[in-house]
Formats: structure tokens, sequence, C-alpha cells
């Protein structure tokens, strides 16, 4: 393995020391030498593994070192010093940066994820190196993926899509993306993919016959023209033509651009003449021609697109580059990374630095967002959105999130300009903030010397987190004391509203708790959120008025004696016991109990009560986020809880997916809940970024059986990626 390792250095990287090298691989077998993988192999393979591609990327020797380190820290006994100590500083902060924050115990996968991400944000902000790393591991576990359970394959897959795949992207290593992507969806779409992979094949001879001709017949013409150049038929990877199938809703046998042709030559100027000759020979397709040599991606990614029309009237794209763009466009940022050059400075150097202005937003906007769910969230958008590249009245190229208004391009040039905008300009015409902004135009911001500062409704406008972190900041800033007393008068008369003195529940532990259930340091804190709209009243109040519940015999005699005074309104609280609802709580009849909407549990879900005050008991299934989150001192609260006997006709349960958005997805579904015979309550679908449709399901269903195989049908629907049970 260290012999391979070797002959990779030798073949892609500078001069490195291979002693070093070599005392890395040593110290790395040592540390795993108890260690299996799940194939059964020495764990040693795998770090070996990693260090070649990070070898194949041309990375340096403290790179590669760490590489063969990457999983000492977070699986064995050997600490950060003892990295430091043994080799470098440097190589001690590259593996630190990969560790995973393991040891560290967290309520829900979502927060795990969410601050490893953001651990990951930081480190690459202050060297880039930790992503490379990161990457070259992510692909080799993927190459790997077979020999983990399913359910585990399923899981990592979809992270796969969700963040390194674009990741990849971003930095413009796009060799490594199409790699991960396809790799994820093999074990994602796994009846897809291989029915994908035998179409594809069926016509394999012929597809490969009509491209060497027309490779044949270009070489010709520009040797004739004297251009050097490296013709080849570079076959599209399987995700991407099935994502053509999907949102263009055609069949194998309708997309003939299954390979690309790209030609490589010496400079910018042959880049030039052979589009010339190209379109002399073939006949354009008109609006399908793209120069990102004039105007790059900000991934760096440099190429001239152009997509004609062949012999028997086929369809292919030709790509035109130059060998060092080629490049680029394979390693992205690692096929640029300073200390290839031999520069020993730290971080990736001003160009760069400059062209990753986007990582440096994400971070900043991370820091204001507490909440998991909502932070991988606008984390994945950011990642999946599409690009609009617009300019400044002096010519300067600035890129945006797709869909993006005046507003983001304001808080792109600077946060005050964003401040003082009271209007834009667009190709010299007034237009309403709220315009979305397309590729090519010119855009001027029209400020205020008096400004009044950005409205509350920018929040709903803007596109980019970077725009709308800069707006609650102002707000935060700017707007405290009068949030501060508009969240005090809203919290009191909520609190007036649900028959209590805010005064009297707003003091002792109970308050102290919920104030650092939302990290917030006191109480004008919790009143500037809630003037701002960031957190609603009435969740607040209800927090604070359970704490003044004793302990759980006296709430249960309060419960009792209250439940013939209660009069509760909505339909579906009214007293139930195993009769008419099919719920039995022990030691107690006729109380008031209800469903919670957090999780509604149905017949076959564990389910636990909780004793609430004036509104009885509340079921919730056992594994709701919202029992869980629970303090310890609610304890007192739970009672048991059981399925009767009886059952009422039909229990609410909400169901989402997500899946490739294409064309009959919804009528798919709309067959699986008939053909079911379920009774349909609601169903609602949007798309999102990525060529992604969410729907939501609510339905009636008799118990969860019926419930699992009705998402177990769905699954089967193309084009599905997920499916699970709706939680709020």
């Amino acid at each position: 393995m260290l012999e391979k390792l070797m002959r990779k250095i030798e073949k892609n990287s500078n001069i490195v020391d291979k002693e070093f090298i070599e005392k890395a691989y040593n110290l790395a077998n040592y540390a795993h030498e108890k260690q299996r993988r799940e194939s059964g192999e020495p764990y040693i393979v795998h770090p070996v593994e990693v260090a070649c591609i990070l070898a194949g990327f041309g990375m340096d020797e403290n790179t590669i070192a760490a590489g063969l380190l990457h999983d000492v820290i977070e699986d064995t006994d050997y600490s950060f010093e003892d990295i430091e100590r043994e080799f470098n500083k440097e190589v001690a902060i590259l593996v630190d940066g990969v560790t995973k924050l393991g040891k560290i115990k967290y309520k829900t996968k979502e927060e795990q994820q969410a601050d490893n991400v953001r651990k990951m944000l930081l480190a690459m902000t202050k060297d880039i190196r930790v992503i490379l790393i990161k990457l070259a591991d992510r692909l080799h576990n993927m190459r790997t993926l077979r020999y983990m359970p399913v359910e585990k394959q399923k899981e990592k897959a979809k992270e796969t899509f969700d963040i390194y795949a674009p990741l990849a992207h971003r930095l413009g290593m796009f060799k490594i993306k199409w790699e991960l992507e396809d790799l994820a969806f093999r074990y994602i779409n796994p009846n897809e993919y291989y029915d994908l992979v035998r179409r594809i094949a069926e016509k394999r001879i012929e597809r490969e016959e009509y491209i060497s001709t027309i490779i044949s017949d270009l070489s010709n013409r520009l040797e004739n023209a004297s251009i050097e150049s490296d013709i080849e038929g570079r076959p599209k990877h399987f995700y991407s033509i099935y994502r053509k199938m999907v949102n263009k809703n055609k069949t194998i046998d309708q997309i003939f651009d299954l390979t690309a042709i790209r030609i490589l030559v010496d400079n910018i100027k042959d880049c030039y003449a052979v589009l010339g000759i190209v379109h002399t020979v073939y006949k354009p397709i008109p609006g399908r021609f793209k120069d990102y040599i004039a105007m790059p991606k900000p991934n760096m990614y440099q190429s001239l697109h152009t997509t004609v029309i062949g012999p028997q009237g086929k369809t292919f794209e030709i790509q035109i580059r130059t060998f060092e763009m080629h490049k680029t466009a394979e390693y992205g940022i690692a096929a640029h990374w300073k200390y290839k050059e031999g520069d020993k400075g730290q971080g990736e150097g001003g160009d760069l630095d400059s062209k990753f202005s986007w990582l440096r937003d994400m971070l900043e906007w991370q820091k204001e967002t507490s909440d998991a769910e909502e932070f991988m969230e606008g984390f994945k958008i950011d990642l999946f959105s599409d690009e609009v590249f617009v300019f400044t009245p002096k010519g300067e190229v600035i890129n945006l999130p797709y869909d993006s208004t005046p507003i983001d391009f304001a808080y792109r040039i600077h946060t005050d300009i964003g401040n003082k905008c009271i209007g834009s300009k667009v190709n010299g015409n007034m237009v309403p903030l709220d315009y979305k902004l397309k590729t090519g135009e010119i855009v001027e911001v029209l400020t205020s010397s008096t400004p009044k500062g950005p409205s509350i409704d920018w929040l709903n406008i803007a596109k980019s987190n970077q725009a709308k972190s800069k707006i609650r900041a102002w707000f935060k800033k700017e707007k405290r004391e009068e949030n501060v007393s508009k969240g005090k008068e809203i919290l009191e008369k909520e609190s007036k509203k649900q028959g209590y003195n805010f005064g009297e529940i707003a003091k002792g532990e109970i308050f102290d708790k919920v104030l650092k259930r939302y990290n917030f340091n006191n109480i004008d804190d919790l009143f500037a959120a809630v003037g701002m709209g960031v957190i609603v009243p009435s969740t607040v109040v209800i927090k604070l008025k359970e704490g003044t519940s004793n302990n759980s015999s006296s709430a249960l005699e309060s419960l009792q004696s209250k439940i013939t005074e209660d009069n509760i309104s909505h339909h579906d609280e009214k007293p139930m016991n195993d009769k008419g609802y099919g719920i039995t709580v022990k030691g107690l009849t006729n109380v008031l109990v209800r469903f919670a909407k957090c999780c509604n549990p149905v017949p076959g879900d564990g389910i636990i009560g909780y004793i609430t005050k004036g509104r009885g008991i509340s079921v919730h299934r056992s594994d709701c986020k919202n029992i869980k989150s629970m303090d310890e001192d609610d304890d007192g609260k739970f009672i048991e809880v059981e399925w009767g006997n009886n059952r009422i006709d039909g229990y609410i349960s909400e169901v989402q997916l997500k899946a490739e958005d294409r064309s009959g997805l919804l009528s798919d579904v709309m067959v699986v809940i008939v053909e079911s015979k379920m009774n349909l309550h609601a169903i609602n679908a949007k798309s999102i970024k990525g060529n992604i449709a969410t729907i939501n399901v609510r339905l009636k269903i008799n118990d969860i059986e019926q419930l699992k195989e009705f998402m177990k049908k769905v699954k089967k629907i193309q084009g599905v990626i997920e499916v699970y049970r709706k939680k709020y």
C-alpha cells in the first residue's frame, strides 16, 4: 500500500518528503492496527486510499500526511498534541479540521450534522485543504459503501447528495462531483440507476461509432488549420442523464447528447479559432452557446460550450478549453493551491480568497442561526442554488443566487449600501425591489443620505442568506429598544389572553430554563426576539405556564377537578376515553384527552401522555421530539396511556415525500392514494431548488400498518428520494 501511494505521489505531486509520508503511514498503521472496516479488510486501507486521492490532486506533503492521519484523532487514543509533536502544527490543524464532533451528546441527528458542518466551514475558511481531505474521505467511503447496511447506505448517499457533491461543485472539482453523484444515485435509486446503465450500454457501440466519426472529421480540419489539439469523447455521467430525463420528461432514446466532445488546445486564441471551425462544419443551436472563458464561473471553471446538429440530425455538445483550464475543471481549487506553486504562505492566497467569498458569507450567516434544521436547510439552499451574473455600472461582475433581487445585489456590494437602499435601476430603468434579476443585466442601487434602514418585509424579498443576515443584524442593533418594548407588550397581552399574569410566570427556575432554551442571556433578549417576530409569543407563554404546575399528583387532582369546568371549543379536543377514541389513561376515567398535533399518533405507535394545565392530557408518540426535549423537572407530568380496544373512524397522519421534480409526479401519488383506498384529508405540493419537489399528504388512516404500507408504495414511485412522517 505504501509503494502504491509513493508511485501516485511521484506521478502527480511536486517535490514531497517521502520519509515524512512514510512516518505518517507508520503511525496511522500502528494507531489503526486493531481496527477493521465493514468489508473485513484492515482499516489502514482507507486512509491510504484517501492519501492516494489527495496525491492525485497533486497536493503537498502536509496534506497527504493529514490524509493518512485523518481518522487518528477521532478513532484512536492519539490527540492533537501528539500529532503536532510527531509532525507539525499544520498537519495537526488539518487532521483536527476533518475530525467530527463525535464525543458531544446531541438531542437530534440534525443538531449533530449541523455542528459538524459548522466546524467544517470554520476550518475551511482557515485552510481550504480541510475540505479537500474531507472530499477524498467521502469519495473512498462511497466507493466502498456496498459493505454497509442498507439504511446506512441510504443515509450516507443522501448526505453526499445534500452536502458533499454540491461542495465539490462549488469548489470547481467536477471530476469528484460527478463520481459522488453517480455513487449516491446508485444507492438512493438503485432500480433507476441499473436500468439506466443497462439501456445506455445497449447502444454504446452505435454511439461510439458516431462520436468517432465526428472526432476524426474535426481532427482533420484542425490539423489543416495548423491547430494542435487533443479531442476526446466524454460520456456524461449517469445522474446527469437521469436528471435530464426527469426534468424534460424524456426517454433515453430522446436524449442524443449522451456524450460530449471535448477539444483541448494550447491557448485562448485557439479556443475561439476552434469554435469558428466547429460552427462552420456543424449548425449551432441558437441559445445553446456559453462563453465561460470571457466570464468564468465563480468556482474558476472556464470553457466554451456549444451544442450543434451533427450527421443524421443528432445534437451533441462540444466543449473547448485550454489544457490549463481542463486541469482546473477537473480538480478546481486543488489545481490552484498555493502550496503546489512552492509558496509556503498561509491560506489560499488573495486571488483564491476572492473566488470563495461565498464561504465567508455562509459562515457569517450561520453564526446567527441557532436552529439546526433552519441552518441545514439554508446551507443546502446556498449550495444547490443556481446563479445569475449581473454587472455593476462600472462593469464589475457580481454573482448572486438564482431569483435574487436588487436587495441581494445591494448587500453583496456593501452592508451600508444595503441599509441605505431606497430603489434600484436595471439597464437604466426603475424596477421594484422585488424584481428578479437576470444574467447580463446592469444593476444600479439608489441610496438615501438620510436612510430609514431596511424594512422587515425585505426578509421575505431577499433571496441570499447573506442579505437576510445583514437585515436581521440591523434590526437587532438599531431597533433593539423598540423591539424590547414591543415584545414585552406582546407577551403581556398573550399571557392575559391565556389567563395568566406575565410578571408572575416569568420568574424562577422555569424562566431561567426558557431563556436557556432559546439561548438568551436576559429577559430583554427574549422581548427583542418576540418584538422582531423571530419567536412566537404563545410558545413562550405556554412554556412558562407549564412550569407553574406543581408535582404530578397535584396536577392530576386539579385536572380531575377541572374536567367538568373546562369548555374546550376545538373539534379535536373533546373528552375521550376507550369507548370513544381508543385511548385509556392509567388510573383515570372521563378525562379530557387530545392528540398532539406535533406528532399525530396513530394506533400501533408507542404513546405517552403529558398533563397540561387546563387542557387535559396531550397524547404524544413516544419518539416525539417535543417529548424528548422536555426538561428533567417535567417528568412528573408524564402519565401512562395506551391504545384501547375501540377505535375512532380514522386518525389523521401526515406524510411528506421528496422527489425529483417532474411532470406527472403529483398524479402518481394520487393514484397510490386511490389504490390504497385511503381518505385524503389534504395535499400540498411545491418545487424547491435543485429540481426537487416536496409533497405533503394528510390522510385519514386506521393504524400504523396501513400508513407503513402506503409509504412503501409511495417510495416505489419513479424519482422519489425519501418518504417520512411529517413532524411539526
